[in-house]
């Protein structure tokens, strides 16, 4: 060491001067808020621990055997013997990591595989597996719309697919939420020879509502933009085959992307796009968040692949889940709660809570009950809105769904909301 470079042990602390800006005061908002919550003695609804998953509709969270009820594991694929197998398999011939970019040592055999089923599943020429699906929105959508061009998207979008506009710095043009008037006004508004997409999700995460595609697909076409949907919420589930509610629909053939996730109903971590534009490919060596980040590890891409075929003939799911998803709305309105949709549209069910304090201490007599959910709060809500949204699974039995609405009725009349 060099004399007169003090050790780490001889640095005095740095002071801090009285013009100095706390790049930390941009939260104290949320820092108070959450302060305020916990000092009543509310458990912290956003750092719960399940010490084990037992299976994809049960845990054990603060020592007790709880139903899951806030997982988005709506086909229940993280147990399935198949996918497990995969797993282990390719971890044991392939190591824990790939320790690189898919553009240079990061693309095994399992990664070819992975888009290969993609393909299969779509039936579309080209897939791109990105290391988690906010990646996935964050880098298509950042590549395709630059500067210049404009997005012409739904107010009530996912963070990443803002997140995916703001790293383009292309035009953004947002519309009022699911209201085709209004996007069909905007496009009207752009200069005809501008780069136009227009952004829209398949069933939208907090409410659990369903876009009417068939209606803006063909606005959208009319006005020469590309189309690119979110299926995180719906792949696996809605639709025919499961391809999300551009097959519902029937506008899978006119959409220009498809982005979706592994970590919902794949039952993994990961994220993707299918397209059929014939220039797809060069996507590989100009998306940012695709070139210089490493990939995803050999099993989790295994275990991706073998869901994603297992999901192909998943028809009998599909349908006990949407049974599910009936009982439970139906049950909870029953009960007298106030619900995010009228008729159950997805897999998504959004109890309306009269405000935060209310929501949380619902949430925590839940849980004390034996049921997790997700306290969804202000400003990521749509009209500030205090929402227990609970997303079901294909796994979760009739006697569970009843076990729920009991719950519900338990800890609803404890806190006095119904």
């Amino acid at each position: 060491m060099s004399e007169g470079i003090s050790q780490p042990d001889q640095r005095e602390p740095i002071e801090a001067h009285a013009g100095d800006k706390d790049l930390f005061s941009k939260f104290d908002d949320i820092i108070a808020l959450r302060e305020g919550l916990l000092a009543t003695g509310q458990t912290d609804p956003f750092n719960l621990v399940m010490e084990k998953v037992l299976s994809p509709t049960r845990a054990i969270c603060n020592g007790r055997e709880t139903i899951l009820l806030g997982t988005y594991n709506y086909m229940g694929m993280t147990f399935d013997p198949d996918v497990v197998e995969a797993g282990k398999q390719a971890l044991a011939d392939f190591g824990t990591g790939t320790t690189g970019s898919r553009v240079l040592n990061g693309t095994y055999q399992g990664h070819k595989e992975c888009e290969e089923a993609l393909r299969d599943f779509y039936e579309m020429d080209h897939a791109m597996v990105f290391s988690t699906g906010y990646q996935a929105n964050l880098g298509i959508i950042s590549t395709i719309a630059g500067k210049g061009d404009y997005i012409i998207l739904d107010i009530d979008s996912h963070a990443s697919i803002w997140d995916g506009c703001a790293m383009g710095n292309a035009e953004v043009v947002p519309f009022k939420h699911n209201d085709i008037e209004a996007m069909e006004k905007r496009l009207k508004r752009i200069p005809e020879d501008a780069g136009k997409l227009v952004i829209l999700e398949g069933v939208y995460s907090m409410l659990g509502d369903v876009a009417p595609l068939k209606e803006m697909v063909a606005v959208a076409k009319k006005y020469g933009a590309m189309v690119l949907v979110d299926e995180a919420h719906s792949m696996g589930f809605i639709g025919d085959n499961g391809r999300g509610v551009v097959e519902d629909a029937g506008v899978i053939d006119d959409v220009d992307f498809i982005i979706g996730t592994f970590s919902k109903s794949v039952g993994t971590v990961g994220g993707f796009c299918v397209s059929n534009h014939p220039k797809f490919e060069i996507m590989r060596l100009v998306c940012r968040p695709y070139v210089f980040t490493a990939s995803l590890p050999p099993s989790v891409v295994a275990t991706a692949a073998t869901s994603i075929r297992k999901l192909m003939h998943g028809s009998n799911k599909r349908a006990h889940l949407w049974e599910n998803s009936k009982n439970l709305h139906k049950g909870l309105r029953d009960l007298g709660f106030k619900l995010g949709t009228e008729e159950p549209q997805s897999a998504i069910i959004a109890v309306i809570m009269p405000d935060l304090q209310q929501g949380a201490a619902m949430w925590e007599a839940l849980i004390k009950n034996g049921l997790y959910v997700n306290l969804a709060r202000p400003p990521a809500t749509p009209a500030n809105m205090t929402l227990l949204r609970c997303s079901l699974c294909a796994e979760h039995s009739e006697e569970e769904v009843a076990q729920i609405l009991d719950i519900f009725e338990k800890s609803g009349k404890e806190i006095g909301i119904i």
